[in-house]
């Protein structure tokens, strides 16, 4: 294959990935520069058309999952992914026996579900975000210390 026919094919693989920003076509360009060279130093048609296919294949194997991480490395989470981990304040008595429970978290009311299905929380606690269901917060509440050593306290006199 004549090595103008690679030098095009080069161009419009760059050009492609150039609009798209999408490490699309990238690998294949790599492969076109491959066999680009080849056609170049007087190789016959397969083995330029195996050089595309054989350097297309390992740059597409090999570096697009460490090049995809790259990129994607300053992905903000969406406001669901980023709800994990953060406190709420439970508004209405979470009770999964009976399907009440509201917290406020980030200014926004969600309904809530306690993850242990036995477990009631009062209104007022405080309960950490353990995933979203749906259009619900799965919820786990927090004991503070001071809590924790008040009711100890209590025990303790009892």
């Amino acid at each position: 294959m004549n090595a103008l026919y690679w030098l095009i094919a080069l161009v419009i693989l760059l050009v492609i990935e150039a609009a798209t920003l999408g490490l699309t076509t990238i690998w294949f360009a790599g492969g076109a520069l491959i066999a680009l060279i080849a056609a170049i130093v007087g190789a016959n048609f397969w083995v330029q058309m195996g050089c595309f296919i054989l350097v297309s294949l390992i740059l597409l194997i090999f570096t697009r999952p460490a090049a995809v991480r790259y990129m994607n490395k300053d992905t903000l989470k969406t406001n669901v992914e980023s709800v994990a981990g953060q406190e709420a304040v439970v508004t209405e008595e979470i009770d999964n026996l009976l399907g009440t429970g509201k917290a406020l978290l980030n200014g926004n009311p969600w309904t809530a579900r306690s993850e242990a299905a036995e477990k009631k929380i009062s209104a007022g606690a405080t309960v950490e975000v353990i995933r979203v269901e749906g259009v619900k917060l799965i919820v786990r509440e927090i004991v503070r210390e001071k809590e924790s050593k008040e009711a100890e306290e209590v025990n303790e006199n009892v």
